[in-house]
């Protein structure tokens, strides 16, 4: 009876250590985004500053997708196998610092290239974020924590990216580097009291880890979160900021338009959270896809960097809707100990997307153009989300 009530405890932390924890990684979340974003809004502007090749700018914009693709799943399963989560997310805060110092400091193409495959990898602690956050939890509270994460991060990326051209014109593109690498600085040692439960290490095997991989459960909000993050990463944080640079936006205003977007991002979020359990997760999904597309469609037509504005407000109301969702149903009915293996999975299939974007989308507008290059994504973003949406299970 003993070893049993010990074991409850520490399955079921105390109530005051559960708030703590979720105030302390709150905290961290948010100050984690910030690293990860305060110089997004003109990096685009900035890697074309030093290159005049839009496969070239494409390249190293994909770099942040790129490894975390690479990384995300094997850090999901090496959590699961000590059973600790918290040192590969201080490491990550550590490597979300020390890119943006390496881009603060570079001036050459290959130097922000560098920098920008360091932010990568550190974006794949959001794997074990998301897991040891969702622990805090009940299981069927799965996609409530995972919005609350994730409008967490909204709200940080949404500040970031505001104060990016001011930045820029106080300091120039070096400051907003300089100033992400402290706010990773201090995000660990936010994180570095916290306690973590540790759980019985779960040894790799590929017999398990092909179980969770072959999970339809899992395997399709990852490629739904996939094309999305396509679409999402050729426009908002690749192209869209070029095009509205050739239509005459200064930086301050490249930084509004991307915290418009992730400020819509938040909204949708904030709805996602709210009325996911009353109407479906498949409806909601079609309804992220639809914005999207009609954003992505239209900034292939639109003639002014007004309505430019209009469609990064349509493409952050979609991808808000959709994102949360669907990385809270591919861990839902997941067991805790393969959860992080998991999300590890979700994570690098989307983050696929998030390098193939701008990889794929440069090649392309250096071929027909930026805005052919808008129409010709639409097109297959929205057949493959909508086909794919059919598969998916509702999860009321």
């Amino acid at each position: 009876m003993n070893s049993v009530t010990s074991q409850a405890k520490l399955v079921e932390p105390r109530v005051s250590s559960r708030k703590a924890m979720i105030i302390l990684y709150i905290s961290a979340v948010f100050l984690y985004w910030i690293a990860l974003y305060l110089y997004v809004p003109t990096l685009p502007t900035y890697v074309e500053s030093k290159s005049d090749n839009l496969a070239l700018v494409g390249v190293v914009l994909s770099m942040y997708g790129l490894w975390q693709a690479v990384v995300r799943l094997p850090l999901g399963i090496a959590a699961d196998w000590v059973g600790r989560r918290k040192p590969f997310i201080i490491v990550g805060f550590a490597l979300a610092g020390l890119g943006a110092y390496v881009m603060g400091v570079s001036d050459q193409v290959n130097g922000l290239l560098v920098g920008r495959a360091i932010t990568g990898l550190a974006a794949g602690t959001w794997v074990p974020l998301v897991a040891l956050f969702s622990s805090l939890y009940p299981a069927e509270d799965a996609v409530k924590a995972s919005s609350l994460l994730t409008l967490v991060g909204s709200v940080g990326r949404v500040l970031a990216t505001g104060v990016t051209g001011s930045l820029n014109e106080i300091g120039g593109y070096a400051l907003p580097f300089f100033l992400a690498a402290s706010a990773a600085a201090i995000a660990i040692i936010i994180v570095l009291p916290s306690h973590e439960r540790v759980r019985a290490p779960k040894r790799p095997s590929l017999g398990g880890i092909a179980k969770v991989i072959s999970r339809r459960d899992v395997l399709i909000p990852s490629l739904l979160s996939a094309v999305g993050q396509y679409a999402n990463w050729a426009a908002t944080f690749g192209f869209v900021p070029i095009l509205a640079k050739q239509l005459g936006a200064t930086d301050i205003a490249l930084s509004i338009l991307l915290s418009l977007n992730l400020g819509v991002y938040t909204l949708g979020n904030l709805l996602a959270t709210s009325i996911s359990a009353r109407i479906g997760a498949r409806k909601l999904i079609y309804i992220g896809f639809a914005l999207l597309a009609i954003g992505m469609g239209g900034a292939a037509l639109v003639p002014s960097l007004a309505l430019i504005f209009v469609m990064q407000f349509s493409i952050g109301l979609g991808q808000g809707i959709s994102y949360p969702v669907l990385m809270g149903m591919s861990i839902r009915h997941v067991p805790d100990g393969e959860r992080t293996t998991a999300m590890g999975l979700h994570q690098s299939v989307y983050a696929i997307g998030m390098f193939a974007g701008p990889a794929v989308s440069g090649a392309l507008a250096d071929a027909v153009g930026i805005r052919p290059m808008f129409g010709i994504t639409t097109g297959v973003c929205l057949f493959l989300g909508l086909m794919a949406t059919r598969w998916l299970s509702d999860g009321r």
